[in-house]
């Protein structure tokens, strides 16, 4: 299975990370462990019979970013990544952390927690996602204003032990000096990622990310363009999309209407899900598409089923 390849321009530096030991609290238990071994096994011998590697239809590769199985558990969510046969993943922070400890009066058991864990707990679920054949295009570690100086280093530890090659991050623009710092000493790449909230500290405009990109200098400061909530913003994915790419380190796929309008449905909203599909296809660029399942829907697999046969349908025509 081939990498996902960050830009040339935010090369990687090599540096040393130090591992203790302790205990992993998403451990799975025996009969989950042997049918997600047995899956990949099976999902790898499919692979090999029908000659495909990756989960790409017309060179675009369709991979998932994990929040949108938020109601499972990660062994859950891994399993179900392998039955679609997505084999690329943002890795939500959700489902590596303590999420009891997301409750603000535990933020700072929580920052205790980051700080002290054990990077074997992020080693064993690489393992977890290479025994699946899944590769971590990112993992998805928000820095906010709260976060320590500790806390955004220890991110970038986390990242490290995971295999992942970048960080998506719901950040605050006034963090961002904060993380550069860290990004340019060790030379990997954060993502800013869009909602549609419209606030001076908060990511929805190109000018939002083009003012991050200024602030973070030589560090190789990025952009997770999520096409949904760029549109719900009244701004245009294609037009970033398109004069931005090389910027670009991975897409959420999502629907929603104009004027901050509602997630729905795939086809349904002002999202141009086909548009940016067919341009990634045709550009021959290597950005990961991830579908981010957010509207209300049936149950979690069926829906995300419906979104991985649309990626196909519309890059196989």
């Amino acid at each position: 299975m081939s990498k996902f390849c960050v830009p040339k321009i935010f090369k990687q530096k090599a540096y040393a990370v130090q591992y203790a030991q302790a205990g992993d609290p998403m451990n799975i238990t025996r009969r989950e462990w042997h049918a997600l071994t047995f899956g990949a096994l099976l999902t790898a011998t499919n692979r090999v019979l029908f000659g495909q590697s990756e989960s790409r239809f017309g060179g675009v590769l369709i991979g998932m970013q994990s929040y949108s199985f938020r109601d499972m558990t990660l062994a859950e969510g891994i399993a179900a990544m392998q039955t679609l046969g997505v084999t690329s993943c943002e890795l939500w922070e959700g489902h590596v952390e303590p999420r009891e400890l997301y409750a603000p009066e535990h933020r700072e058991t929580l920052r205790r927690w980051r700080t002290t864990v054990s990077l074997d707990h992020y080693r064993e679920i690489r393992d977890k996602f290479d025994t699946a054949g899944i590769t971590l295009s990112a993992y998805n570690q928000s820095f906010k204003d709260h976060f320590s100086d500790a806390e955004i280093e220890r991110g970038f530890e986390m990242t490290r032990a995971l295999g992942a090659p970048a960080i998506t991050s719901s950040s605050n623009i006034n963090t961002v000096t904060r993380i550069a710092r860290v990004a340019d000493r060790v030379g990997m790449p954060v993502a800013m990622h869009n909602h549609s909230r419209i606030d001076p500290n908060e990511f929805s405009s190109p000018d939002d990310f083009d003012h991050a990109i200024r602030l973070g200098g030589s560090a190789p400061i990025s952009v997770n363009l999520d096409i949904g909530h760029m549109v719900a913003a009244n701004h245009d994915p294609l037009a970033y999309l398109e004069k931005n790419y090389p910027r670009i380190i991975t897409l959420h796929l999502k629907d929603r209407k104009r004027n901050q309008g509602p997630n729905v449905p795939w086809g349904e909203g002002d999202t141009p899900i086909k548009e940016t599909l067919l341009l990634l296809r045709d550009k021959q660029w290597n950005i990961p598409a991830n579908i981010e399942y957010e509207y209300a829907g049936k149950d979690t697999f069926t829906e995300l089923q419906r979104c991985v046969n649309y990626c196909k349908d519309v890059l196989s025509a």
